[in-house]
């Protein structure tokens, strides 16, 4: 059983760094495509980056594009979420999810397993 497990997220001041890092289990990692989505109380799952399962390919939101940047260790079977540069418009809850592809996408219901998610507060 594939699963996914999220840590990193925390409080930080606007301007300031995180990453956060996906650990998984129970699957062949590099066959897996891997995206970090976050849902704000109110508004819909949005997709923030994706990484193709060889990681030769990356995508991001047009708005953290710049600051945020993904990345994967397969010897480790973690992808990460490093994030510059946060603005209070960050705060979410943050997903890791895996998909049994090439590429991921940046639609939700493309992916096949999820993590719990982890809480991320930018303050003003």
């Amino acid at each position: 059983q594939v699963q996914l497990v999220e840590s990193g997220g925390g409080l930080v001041q606007a301007g300031g760094s995180l990453r956060l890092s996906c650990a998984a289990s129970g699957c062949t990692f590099s066959s897996y495509a891997m995206g970090w989505f976050r849902q704000a109380p109110g508004k819909e799952r949005e997709c923030v980056a994706t990484i193709s399962r060889s990681a030769s390919s990356t995508t991001y939101a047009d708005s953290v594009k710049g600051r945020f940047t993904i990345s994967r260790d397969s010897a480790k079977n973690t992808v990460y979420l490093q994030m510059n540069s946060l603005k209070p418009e960050d705060t979410a809850v943050y997903y890791c999810a895996a998909k049994d592809a090439r590429y991921g996408g940046s639609s939700a219901r493309g992916y096949d397993y999820w993590g719990q998610g982890t809480q991320v507060t930018v303050s003003s």
